[in-house]
């Protein structure tokens, strides 16, 4: 729950919440005005509503035209708050990681209908911020989680975001599967690698040029790094293992192929909730 606005001290006043929260309308869209005069404040959005008439101070002032600079420069919202909602988690997030996007939600639905009663090994390859990781966590508290990505940065962020909302996974730094042994199988194996092609459009809309390149681009077409984690997933499953990944909208046929031609049976493209194929699962033969 958020915090009560904080009175402004008496001597210096830049004006009232209601009158913020207008000016910022008037440069941004209205939930996003809403949320960053909030946040600048240092108040709940009910607040903003409830209490036009309370004082804002010159600093939160300021605080608030530069964070509607930077989305007017098209920064994500969710790097200038510095969180992000998944999974009924509120997650810290910041430019070391890509911002967890709601149809990813679809995937961990994907994996957790694939982990048992037992003490299932779920590995989260390319964690990032650890969304996927501890939401499984979240909701499998029995199963040992554990997630790698190559970037130090982001296994520190997903780390804090462990221990700050008390949940208990590993994360450690892997390039992909690099990090483990054949002797390390997983009963489930999750993906959400970079699926958009180098030169797509729309790398230069908005927010994505501020996400981390690496994070987003693999290859002339999208699937080099599901070539690499299909091709090498068999290697890591325990037999009947699954591997589930997220994908393009228009990658559904192209992935599948890639399962069937590693041996993956069961092989299944599930929609998200807009309808668009986004998340292939398989099992190791």
């Amino acid at each position: 729950m958020s915090p009560p606005c904080t009175a402004a001290s008496s001597d210096v006043h830049a004006g009232t919440l209601g009158a913020s929260v207008d000016a910022a309308r008037g440069e941004l869209a209205r939930l996003d005005a809403d949320v960053l005069t909030a946040h600048a404040v240092g108040c709940s959005r009910g607040t903003l509503y409830a209490f036009p008439e309370r004082p804002v101070s010159a600093e939160q002032a300021r605080r608030l035209a530069d964070f509607v600079r930077r989305r007017q420069r098209g920064e994500p919202l969710a790097y200038i708050v510095g969180r992000r909602e998944f999974w009924s988690l509120t997650l810290r997030v910041d430019p070391r990681v890509l911002i967890p996007r709601p149809e990813t939600e679809c995937l961990v639905d994907a994996a957790l209908a694939r982990i048992g009663d037992a003490a299932t090994r779920v590995l989260d390859l390319g964690t990032g911020s650890g969304a996927i990781a501890l939401a499984v966590a979240a909701s499998r508290p029995h199963a040992r989680v554990v997630g790698v990505d190559r970037d130090a940065g982001c296994i520190d962020a997903a780390r804090e975001n462990a221990a700050r909302l008390g949940l208990t996974a590993t994360f450690r730094e892997s390039d992909w599967f690099s990090a483990f042994g054949r002797d390390e199988r997983f009963d489930v194996v999750v993906a959400n690698p970079p699926y958009v092609a180098d030169g797509d459009p729309h790398l230069e809309r908005d927010g994505l040029r501020f996400e981390p390149r690496d994070a987003l681009v693999a290859g002339a077409d999208g699937l080099a790094a599901l070539r690499r984690i299909v091709g090498a997933a068999p290697n890591h499953l325990v037999r009947g293992g699954w591997l589930c990944v997220e994908h393009g909208h228009d990658q559904g046929a192209p992935v599948r192929e890639l399962f069937r031609a590693r041996g993956f049976e069961a092989v299944e493209t599930t929609p998200d909730l807009a309808g668009i194929p986004r998340v292939t699962c398989g099992h190791a033969p």
